[in-house]
């Protein structure tokens, strides 16, 4: 990708230089996907992280008697994966597009290799991916609450 501007308007970002940005954007690159496109299944190794541009993702995981379910679904301004940056390095979750998807893939091994040569790149970039697991974590609790909440305030 020949600039940091496919990087705009993802918060994701926005601790990062000018300078930081354009190394993020070199191991960066326009990807499209097809409806049905398995991103990724749960329980593999983890590499690459998807900024949605257009499109919707859904997270899905086994259950036993049930099937696959779908527990998220990811659309555009959204960050998907961060599975790589953590040990095991193993996708938690399963990833289909449901339609058209057109994103930005990091390319997460380079990107790794860029934080762990300059903290001053790595710590503002893992702050940002832990807002993003904060997001989703509280969207989570909100779902769950009015899925399981108390019938007494029904």
């Amino acid at each position: 990708m020949s600039s940091s501007e496919e990087l705009t308007g993802f918060p994701l970002f926005d601790r990062l230089t000018v300078a930081q940005r354009a190394l993020v954007a070199g191991v960066a690159r326009e990807v499209t996907f097809t409806a049905g496109t398995r991103l990724f299944d749960e329980g593999q190794l983890a590499s690459g992280c998807w900024l949605i541009r257009a499109g919707q993702v859904a997270l899905g995981t086994a259950v036993p008697g049930r099937g696959q379910v779908v527990v998220h679904t990811v659309g555009p301004g959204d960050v998907l994966g961060w599975s790589w940056l953590v040990p095991p390095h193993r996708w938690h979750f399963s990833a289909a597009a449901t339609g058209a998807v057109r994103a930005v893939q990091l390319e997460t091994t380079q990107l790794l290799a860029l934080a762990d040569g300059d903290p001053a790149l790595g710590y503002p970039l893992a702050l940002g991916l832990f807002e993003v697991l904060l997001g989703r974590l509280q969207n989570t609790r909100s779902r769950l609450l009015d899925l399981y909440g108390s019938p007494r305030e029904r």
